[in-house]
């Protein structure tokens, strides 16, 4: 906890709680007279962040998805980051909020007297930077330590795979839609780390929503999913000549996983790990770089 002493004058001093000062994603600094002893949570990675710096106990209201670590299913729900219960979140009289750069909702807060954090995590830097931000905003020590700990985790993962792996040909979809995680994602990031070759350019954008043609046509060595879309893709037209699905090259990952996975939070290694586990029980015998399209 960050502290100034302050001396009166009959020589007794104090110490107090400092103010803190922050700048979030939008690039709006949020100043705070002492660290908030209530906060809301509007976003799953942001919730999970907050107990992971030791600081849950502050959290007095989160988002309709954030399930983890345990203890939060206990709290209030105020709705979720897109269509949040203005009226629940005011009256928990929140000393922040914190949410993804929806600007209507956070301009509505505002209006409100709210003091609104908002950080949105895209890429590993962007998970970096929330860490450390909200770590500087509840006044702990533990930040840097936090992504020291991801990081060493990320680089384990990519250290536990065999060398058939490198230069394999992945496809990871997010949600139906299909929805894919791109190079520029989160997710496209570790796969790259992991040392294997994203079927979805960065240019896509981080989570673009696709043609399942253009699926089709980049035959992809392995497919990434959540079990509840894995059953349906050989029903897809066209996909039973995918290589991923005509050799049983498929992830599918429980919902319980799919969240670690999918969230750009601190259970980032436990997401890298997971994938480079189906990387090392589905990697082809062969070199998959022999693998051709």
């Amino acid at each position: 906890m960050r502290l100034l002493v302050v001396c009166g004058l009959l020589g007794m001093c104090l110490p107090v709680l400092a103010a803190v000062e922050v700048t979030d994603y939008r690039g709006v600094r949020v100043r705070l007279e002492k660290p908030p002893q209530r906060v809301v949570s509007l976003l799953p990675s942001l919730t999970e962040t907050v107990c992971e710096l030791g600081q849950c106990q502050l959290l007095v209201g989160v988002d309709r998805y954030s399930n983890y670590p345990e203890r939060v299913t206990q709290l209030p729900r105020v709705g979720g980051g897109l269509d949040p219960n203005i009226e629940a979140i005011v009256a928990l009289h929140p000393d922040v909020v914190l949410m993804a750069n929806t600007s209507h909702v956070a301009e509505r807060l505002q209006d409100l007297g709210l003091k609104v954090l908002v950080l949105e995590p895209k890429t590993l830097a962007d998970v970096r930077t929330a860490i450390l931000t909200l770590g500087e905003l509840l006044a702990v020590s533990n930040a840097q330590q936090v992504w020291r700990a991801i990081d060493a985790g990320l680089q384990a993962a990519a250290q536990s795979l065999p060398p058939t792996v490198k230069g394999l040909r992945v496809y990871y979809e997010v949600g139906q839609g299909p929805y894919g995680a791109s190079e520029s994602s989160f997710i496209g990031e570790i796969l790259t780390s992991l040392g294997v070759k994203n079927i979805l350019n960065a240019r896509l954008g981080p989570f673009p929503k696709l043609n399942p043609e253009f699926i089709v046509r980049a035959n992809p060595d392995l497919i990434m999913t959540v079990e509840s879309s894995a059953t349906d893709l050989l029903q897809r037209p066209g996909w039973h000549s995918i290589r991923a699905l005509r050799e049983d090259r498929v992830c599918a990952f429980s919902l319980d996983q799919t969240n670690a996975l999918v969230r750009p939070g601190p259970r980032l290694a436990e997401a890298a790990r997971l994938m480079a586990q189906c990387l090392g029980h589905k990697a082809p015998v062969a070199s998959a770089k022999k693998a051709q399209p």
